[in-house]
C-alpha cells in the first residue's frame, strides 16, 4: 500500500533528522560541561588537598617529605601559625641563617623600596618613570613612553615586552652599570633582548624583568645612594633582617651551596640587576618580613600602602594576579589575597613567600637543586589554607576538570540516545496502530 509506504519513508526521515539533532544538542551539552567543570575547577572542587583543613602538624609532615623525596640539595622551610613561627625544617647542612638566592623574589623587596619614596612623596605612582630619571631613559617606539608610569612599572603593565629573565654571570666577572644593562641586558634565555615599549602601556599584564631594573635606577636617582644602600636602610634594618643581602653569594658566610638538579654540585652566580634578581636572604629573615607583615607592627610602610600594594593591578583571566610589586595567589572567601612573592632561576632555583591574611599564616621556603619545589609546595599551602588553587597551578586546575568534563559529556549524550530511541519506538508504535 501506498499510504504506508509514505509514512515510514517519512519516519525514516525524522529519524535521520533527529540524529542530527541528538548530535548539536550533545555539543553544546559538551560546551556546557566543559564550562561548568572548568569553572568548578577554579574552585578547587576536582582538586585534592594533602592535608585536612586546620591539621597543621599533617601539612607539615607532608611538606617534609615531599622535601626528602625531591630535592637532594638544601632547602630550608618555614611555617607561621597565627603570627608566629611554629614549624622549620632544614635539609643540606643549612639552618635559618643560611643565605640562599631568591630570584625574583628581589623584585617585592624592591616594590616596599619604591613604596617607602611613594609614601615620603618623593614619587608618584602616577608620574611618568622618565620624569624621574636623567641617566637613561626609554628608547623611542611607536607608543608613548609617558604612559609608562612608575605604578605600571611596579605592576609589569608598562608594556614592557622584554620578559626579561636576566642571565648568570661568572663569578669572575665585571657586572655592568645599571645604564650600560638597561642597554644591553644579557638575558637568561640567550636571546637579543631590547628594554622598549612594544605594546600600549596600562593595557595588559605582561611580566618584565626590564622594568624592574628601570626602578632600580629610579631608587638609585631618587633617594641619592646606591641602590642596595637605600633598599637596606629604608626597609631590612627596620625588619631586622641583618641577613638579607645583595652582596656576591659566594663570598658570604653561611651561604647554600649552588646545587643542579641532579644533586650535583653547580657555580654560584652573579646577576647584574639587583633590584630584579640578585637579592639573597635567610628563611629568618624572610620569617621576619611575614610576621611584620601579618602583625601590622614594626613595619617600615604604613599598613594603608601595604593594602594598596595588594589591590589588583594585572588580570589573567579577568582574576587579579599581580599588585604593586605583589604576587595574588588567589582571592580567599574573606574577599582578602593571599599574597607574596615566588622566585626561579638557574641551575636550580626556587623560592615562595605566602601570606595569609584571613589566618595569619604565613609560610617561607628556599631551595637550592630543585626548580620548582617552593612553588609546588607553596600552592598546596594555599589550596590548604583557602580551599582554591592559585593561579600559579591554573594547569593543574584545569587537568582536574578534564575526568568531571568527560563524565558529564558522556552521561549527557546517553541520555540524549536513550531519548531518542524511545521516540522512535513510539513512533513505530503509533505506525503500526494506523496500519
Amino acid at each position: 500500500m501506498v499510504l504506508p509506504r509514505v509514512l515510514i519513508s517519512i519516519l525514516k526521515g525524522v529519524v535521520r533528522l533527529n540524529w542530527i539533532k541528538l548530535f548539536f544538542a550533545w555539543v553544546f551539552a559538551t560546551v556546557i560541561c566543559a564550562v561548568l567543570a572548568l569553572t568548578a575547577a577554579f574552585y578547587g572542587w576536582w582538586v585534592e588537598e594533602v592535608a585536612d583543613r586546620e591539621n597543621y602538624d599533617q601539612f607539615f609532615d607532608w611538606a617534609r617529605k615531599e622535601i626528602d623525596t625531591k630535592n637532594s640539595g638544601a632547602s630550608a622551610l618555614i611555617l607561621i601559625e597565627d603570627g608566629r613561627v611554629v614549624r622549620q625544617f632544614y635539609k643540606g647542612g643549612v639552618d635559618k641563617d643560611t643565605l640562599f638566592p631568591t630570584a625574583s623574589l628581589s623584585k617585592w623587596i624592591t616594590a616596599l623600596a619604591v613604596m617607602s619614596l611613594v609614601e615620603k612623596s618623593l614619587v608618584h605612582l602616577d608620574a611618568p618613570i622618565s620624569d624621574y630619571l636623567t641617566r637613561w631613559q626609554l628608547p623611542n617606539s611607536e607608543f608613548d613612553n609617558n604612559g609608562v608610569t612608575v605604578r605600571r612599572l611596579l605592576s609589569h603593565t608598562a608594556g614592557l615586552t622584554d620578559g626579561l629573565g636576566f642571565g648568570d654571570y661568572q663569578s669572575d666577572e665585571v657586572l655592568p652599570s645599571t645604564e650600560a644593562e638597561l642597554n644591553n641586558p644579557r638575558a637568561s634565555n640567550k636571546a637579543d633582548v631590547k628594554i622598549i615599549v612594544g605594546r600600549e602601556p596600562g593595557r595588559e599584564f605582561l611580566y618584565s624583568g626590564g622594568g624592574y631594573l628601570i626602578l632600580q635606577l629610579l631608587v638609585e636617582e631618587v633617594s641619592k645612594v646606591e641602590f642596595a644602600d637605600y633598599v637596606t636602610k629604608a626597609i631590612l634594618h627596620p625588619l631586622e633582617m641583618h641577613r638579607s643581602t645583595y652582596k656576591f653569594l659566594g663570598d658570604q658566610v653561611n651561604a647554600a651551596q649552588s646545587f643542579d638538579v641532579d644533586g650535583s654540585l653547580a657555580p654560584t652566580y652573579r646577576y647584574a640587576s639587583p633590584a630584579a634578581t640578585s637579592f639573597s636572604s635567610s628563611a629568618s629573615d624572610l620569617s621576619k618580613l611575614v610576621q611584620a607583615l601579618l602583625n601590622d607592627k614594626n613595619f617600615p610602610l604604613d599598613s594603608d600602602t601595604v593594602l594598596l600594594m595588594r589591590e589588583p593591578h594585572g588580570f589573567l583571566m579577568n582574576s587579579g594576579i599581580w599588585g604593586l610589586g605583589t604576587i595574588l595567589y588567589v582571592q580567599a572567601s574573606h574577599g582578602d589575597f593571599v599574597f607574596g612573592h615566588d622566585g626561579a632561576n638557574e641551575p636550580a632555583i626556587n623560592t615562595s613567600v605566602r601570606l595569609n591574611p584571613e589566618t595569619s599564616d604565613g609560610f617561607v621556603m628556599l631551595v637550592s637543586g630543585h626548580p620548582s619545589l617552593a612553588s609546588s609546595i607553596g600552592s598546596e599551602w594555599v589550596l590548604w589554607q583557602t580551599g582554591y588553587p592559585d593561579f600559579l597551578s591554573s594547569d593543574r586546575a584545569l587537568k582536574s576538570a578534564l575526568f568531571p568534563m568527560l563524565v558529564c559529556s558522556l552521561g549527557i549524550l546517553l541520555l540524549l540516545v536513550l531519548r531518542l530511541q524511545w521516540q522512535s519506538s513510539a513512533s513505530e508504535t503509533e505506525l503500526d496502530n494506523r496500519q
